[in-house]
């Protein structure tokens, strides 16, 4: 009795291209072996087909590869009854694409042999030792793209250039085993002109116009297949994503990171740091309102634009967005915006930090002033005109006048623990009515703690040593919990209470404790000496201790409650 027959496919795949335009290559070797293989079980009435199915240079980790999407095609039309390969990663290193090619297999019963591994999905067991080779090539495949990443961030932060589309104004090195670029002079060229036409004009749309209008273009770049990319007029986006990237200055971008290259810079950090300053400053223009647009020529709506750095030396960009219909501005460190998420970056209230920077120079301007320590040489004659300006400066600074702020500070730094500002000597000799050569040089450096602390949703920032500043909703709620209070031991029943407020029961009930507090704790709150982060909700949010050390300790008091 003959044996039915099996028609076989042999199918091969090779990750690169590297080697397949050789006479005898990976392929052809894969290939042999299973016909090897296949004309073994010729008693089995298995029989090679003539189509060969080859996939050159293709990843194992997509299903998107012609010759297996022919394959496929073949299998569901009958023509395929065994599918014959190498190793079982030459079909797929990925668990869920094998579950859908053997789920495709069954349907059209067709099973899978490997060569060199002894078992095929005809058995269980040939399943169940698949299964646990194929969890091996998907961990494999994994592991190596690990690496890659590794090494491309390894390489990135040595500032080597790891291949693709050179940038506009540079192109590959010469030498292929040289990763790092070139300067290409025409197209440097034509970035030193984009640059400086935004650091005249100011506005992308304009220096897309004038761009477009003096016949500049973009990259224009032949692939090795022959397809051309580029060499169209500037778009908005691309003008803006050539000004943001740090490429230009001799840098290198990995993620949210920063490194020195190995290339030359084609535009200077002054130019550069100008227009960063003036592209933070356009992201927080308001749009389409031109009554606006005057207005933020007169009064700028980021003081702070290109003024600080974090911790990281990163510069703090103003940004904004509408909630509810309320337009709120931050500040947030640079690497935010254009490199996605980074634990250590910061983003601040712009309104609060603002405040906290003209608080900490006006208590440093006033204190100098006060004690004539200003100009380097004590004038008696000039000191109460001195100090009568300085005032006046302090007020409108403590009053929120931005343009003040922008003229007189320099640059600063924070960090977790502290800020430190420095004075633009200029601005201030102006403001005080003095010369510049006069100032003390100590007067234009300022140190302070810096602080920020979560209240619920919002940040409350603290630069230098916190003034006493009442809480009105503690202070409002401790009134009701004492009149609450005064009801109950008076024999009003709760539920009196809450009808005559409009509360409920618990509502009454979790407040009326407030009464409760330490007597030193109720004054440290009525007089604002209370911790930064004590809120009403933290202190309703669990029964308040009868003890007060306990109370002190829970509720952030350095000292005993009795002197908080």
């Amino acid at each position: 009795m003959n044996k039915p027959r099996i028609r076989c496919a042999i199918y091969t795949r090779k990750s690169s291209d590297e080697g397949l335009d050789q006479d005898f290559n990976s392929l052809d070797a894969q290939a042999e072996a299973c016909a090897a293989y296949i004309a073994s079980q010729r008693h089995e009435g298995w029989v090679a087909g003539k189509t060969r199915y080859d996939d050159g240079g293709i990843s194992g980790g997509t299903l998107d590869r012609p010759a297996l999407q022919r394959l496929l095609t073949d299998i569901d039309a009958g023509l395929v009854q065994m599918v014959v390969v190498y190793k079982i990663d030459r079909l797929t290193r990925s668990l869920a694409d094998f579950a859908k090619l053997v789920e495709r297999f069954d349907a059209a019963g067709c099973s899978f042999v490997s060569v060199t591994q002894a078992f095929n999905t005809a058995s269980s067991m040939g399943r169940l030792t698949l299964n646990v080779l194929l969890s091996f090539a998907q961990f494999e495949r994994e592991v190596t793209a690990e690496r890659i990443r590794d090494k491309i961030a390894a390489s990135k932060k040595k500032g080597l250039w790891m291949g693709g589309v050179p940038p506009l104004g540079y192109d590959p090195h010469p030498d292929p085993k040289t990763r790092g670029l070139v300067i290409n002079a025409d197209e440097a060229e034509t970035v030193r002109t984009i640059f400086a036409l935004y650091d005249d004009l100011g506005c992308l749309n304009a220096v897309m116009r004038r761009a477009n209008a003096l016949g500049l273009r973009s990259k224009l770049h032949r692939f090795r297949s022959g397809r051309v990319q580029g060499g169209n007029p500037f778009s908005r986006g691309q003008i803006y994503a050539l000004l943001r990237n740090p490429i230009y200055i001799g840098k290198i971008r990995h993620k949210a990171q920063i490194w020195d290259g190995q290339h030359e810079p084609i535009v200077d950090e002054a130019l550069w740091d100008r227009v960063q300053s003036k592209l933070q400053a356009a992201s927080v223009r308001p749009r389409g309102w031109k009554t606006a647009a005057r207005q933020l020529v007169a009064t700028p709506v980021a003081p702070l634009t290109g003024k600080l750095r974090d911790e990281t030396g990163d510069r703090l960009t103003p940004t904004h967005t509408r909630r509810h219909g309320r337009y709120i501005r931050y500040y947030v460190s640079n690497r935010l915006i254009s490199g996605g998420t980074d634990p250590r970056g910061w983003r601040l209230p712009a309104p609060a930090l603002e405040q906290a920077v003209a608080n900490a120079i006006s208590r440093h301007i006033g204190k100098l002033a006060h004690d004539h320590r200003i100009c380097a040489r004590p004038d008696m004659q000039r000191g109460d005109a001195i100090l009568a300006k300085a005032q006046r400066l302090v007020s409108r600074l403590s009053e929120g006048a931005p343009g003040h702020l922008q003229k007189i500070l320099d640059d600063g730094q924070i960090t977790k623990n502290g800020i430190v500002l420095r004075l633009n000597v200029d601005g201030l000799a102006e403001a005080l009515g003095v010369q510049p050569n006069e100032i003390d040089h100590a007067v234009l450096a300022i140190k302070a703690p810096f602080e920020l602390r979560r209240r619920g949703v919002e940040g409350k920032i603290i630069v230098g040593d916190r003034e006493p500043q009442p809480d009105r909703t503690l202070v409002r709620a401790l009134s009701q919990a004492h009149a609450w209070s005064t009801d109950l031991r008076n024999g009003k029943p709760l539920g009196e209470i809450a009808a005559a407020t409009q509360h409920s029961e618990s509502y009454i009930r979790t407040r009326a404790q407030l009464a409760f507090l330490a007597p030193a704790i109720q004054g440290a709150i009525l007089e604002g000496r209370q911790p930064a982060d004590l809120t009403l909700e933290r202190i309703i949010r669990k029964p308040v201790p009868l003890d007060w050390d306990a109370q002190a300790r829970m509720y952030g008091f350095a000292q005993s409650p009795r002197h908080p």
